[in-house]
């Protein structure tokens, strides 16, 4: 190259520089050119002037030099700016934004991380041109790294050599990764918006180099485009979900006014229903339809009275329901606590079915129950449908109830003229009383029970309901369930009332029948005979029975101003010793006495009747007069026989 420069003119070395500036040579071959240059003798003519025009190439071709790296800096800036207003998928812009960077820098790898400001950390979202796996996994805590100098100062940060800097604290996990892919130079920028740090881009080198001024500055530049990107994605999320919101919000208006519709339609049916005095049958379907289930009214009892179901519903809940089943229990509680509550009540849950209950109310008394079964969950709309069901329900059967009123209002009327101290003239009761099926002239009987559930009222309408009570006269009189029929009917009436009040009564319940009465004037003395009678059963404990007035007569006379515990301390002392003996040891001596006073102290007559040899019926008495001493003067066999009489009525119930 010397030779060449020695023979050169200055007009050919000019032309030379130049041609090496359009080639794009290197500095290297420059840096060679000025060697040559300055080697050239110190008496050769115009030496001077060829170094300064070596020198002058050498400037020209470091400024075409920046100017291509600003070139391809502001070309990255404007190619990433057009992908901002041209891609919508923040993932694939951010990546682009990595790789640009990466390139324009000629690094080894790039990745943005992004801050979390929940977990006040930054998460890597993209990375490029890693080897290690784990580079995109990088976890950065605030403090840590070169991400807390950068958050801290808000200014860009570069190191040469990553993991031997001590301007700041390492991680040991992040020192890992960089080990792993071998990063040893790093420059870190921040995605700042509106103040804040919400993001940070990395380039890294795996050999130690220092950027530029130029280089930082483009990076930033990138930086801020990432930070747009990613403050336009969490607007465009926040956007999206509240316009979801706003979908959500108008569906369940929507929703809402489509369910307050339906209910003023159901409303409206159900009440053109009662304006037209449909049955309760044909309402308790029409209810049925409208909630996509099965419905059963009950009444106060729990009994079933009317049920409808809707058109392919499959459930078996109403059919399978018992009054005194298994759920009963659970029923009762339901209806309790929804009486408390004024709403509807889930009862249980049974076989995917559900059955929920609401109390059918008429002015302060509880008519009864309507009990839906159904399957799934049922909105709010189709639950005040149901309520309001109840109340249209209640109509009905309050209706019902005047009407059945109105029906046997002459026979109530009747029956209480018969058993009150004043009563019409005979030929007027017997004629009101022909009327009614009920032949006055004839022997009469009467019957009070009482009964604590589900109570009087309930038992007379259900046996003014049956068939076989057309002759006679039933009704509820002071809480009591008050029958009087002709005499001939009175033991199938007593067998019929006392089984019903076993299947039905779910508490006490007592009564007694009188002895028959030859004519109506008698019907108030023995009305007020049997209540007496009623409350010595009472004070006696006798529960479960239908007691004959025969069967008290004596026990009315003597104990009717005795109460419970001065009852309890007569048995006792007369023949308690016994009914101890009997009831530690089984031995049956109280009933064999008994049968011995029945049987006119007769041994013999009772063996006969027990079905036991005379010598075991001596033996027994043998050993009761051991317990209770000498009993045969008549006044002490007469305690004893009625003490044993009074333990007889209460050992039923005991």
């Amino acid at each position: 190259m010397r030779t060449t420069l020695e023979e050169e003119t200055g007009e050919q070395i000019a032309l030379q520089l130049v041609r090496l500036l359009h080639q794009g040579t290197s500095t290297d071959e420059f840096t060679q050119c000025m060697v040559e240059a300055e080697a050239l003798p110190a008496g050769r003519p115009g030496k001077s002037n060829l170094v300064e025009a070596v020198r002058m190439a050498m400037a020209v071709r470091n400024r075409l030099e920046l100017l291509q790296q600003r070139e391809s800096g502001m070309l990255a800036v404007i190619e990433s700016a057009q992908e901002l207003s041209s891609r919508l998928d923040l993932n694939s812009l951010l990546g682009a934004i990595v790789a640009r960077a990466r390139k324009l820098l000629g690094s080894d790898l790039a990745w943005l991380s992004v801050h979390d400001p929940v977990r006040d950390e930054f998460r890597v979202l993209v990375a490029q041109g890693a080897i290690s796996p784990h580079v995109s996994d990088m976890v950065t805590m605030r403090g840590r790294g070169v991400a807390g100098v950068v958050m801290s100062t808000r200014l860009p940060f570069t190191t040469a050599d990553y993991l031997h800097d001590t301007r700041f604290t390492h991680d040991a996990g992040l020192d890992e990764v960089f080990r792993e892919d071998g990063i040893a130079a790093l420059v870190g920028v921040p995605l700042i918006w509106e103040g804040e740090v919400i993001g940070l881009l990395f380039v890294a080198d795996r050999y130690h180099r220092v950027h530029t001024t130029q280089s930082l500055s483009i990076l930033c530049t990138l930086a801020t485009h990432g930070a747009v990107a990613l403050k336009n994605a969490r607007d465009f999320e926040a956007l999206h979900a509240a316009l979801g919101k706003a979908d959500a919000a108008r569906a369940e208006l929507e929703r809402h006014l489509r369910g307050i519709q339906t209910a003023a339609d159901a409303h409206e049916q159900m009440t053109s229903l009662l304006a037209r005095g449909a049955s309760l049958s044909t309402l308790c379907q029409s209810v049925a339809e409208l909630l996509g289930g099965s419905l059963l009214v009950l009444d106060e009892a729990a009994q079933p009275i009317s049920q409808g179901s809707a058109a392919g519903y499959a459930g078996q809940g109403a059919q399978g329901y018992e009054p005194h089943g298994a759920r009963s229990a659970e029923l009762a509680q339901a209806l309790r606590l929804s009486r408390q509550l004024g709403r509807s009540v889930e009862a249980y849950a049974q076989d995917g079915e559900c059955c929920r209950v609401m109390p059918v109310i008429g002015g302060d008394d509880v008519l009864g129950a309507i009990a839906l079964f159904h399957r799934g969950a049922l909105e709010e709309v189709a639950v005040r449908t149901f309520e309001r069901s109840s109340s249209v329900i209640g109509i009905v059967l309050l209706s019902q109830e005047r009407m059945e009123a109105a029906r046997s209002r002459n026979a109530s009327a009747l029956l209480r003229t018969l058993v009150s101290p004043r009563q019409d003239e005979a030929a007027v009761l017997l004629n009101r009383a022909e009327r009614l099926g009920l032949d006055l002239s004839q022997p009469l009987a009467l019957l009070l029970v009482e009964l604590e559930e589900p109570g009087a009222s309930y038992a007379a309408r259900h046996f003014r309901a049956m068939a076989s009570m057309g002759r006679a006269l039933v009704d509820e009189i002071d809480g009591t369930l008050v029958i009087l029929c002709a005499a001939p009917r009175a033991f199938d009436l007593r067998q019929e009332v006392s089984a019903w009040a076993r299947r039905h009564a779910t508490a006490m319940h007592r009564g007694v029948l009188s002895r028959p009465a030859a004519s109506p004037a008698e019907i108030p003395a023995l009305y007020a005979t049997l209540r007496r009678a009623l409350g010595v059963l009472g004070r006696l404990g006798v529960q479960g029975q239908v007691l004959a007035q025969n069967e008290l007569a004596l026990y009315s006379a003597l104990f009717e101003t005795h109460d419970q515990a001065s009852l309890s301390h007569f048995l006792d002392a007369t023949i308690g010793p016994l009914i101890a003996h009997d009831r530690k040891r089984n031995a049956q001596l109280a009933s064999t006495l008994l049968c011995y006073f029945d049987c006119n102290q007769n041994a013999k007559t009772t063996a006969q009747r027990l079905g036991i040899h005379v010598n075991t019926v001596r033996q027994r008495l043998a050993s009761i007069e051991e317990m209770l001493g000498h009993w045969g003067n008549a006044a002490r066999a007469l305690e004893i026989h009625m003490a044993l009489r009074l333990w007889s009525l209460i050992a039923p119930a005991a």
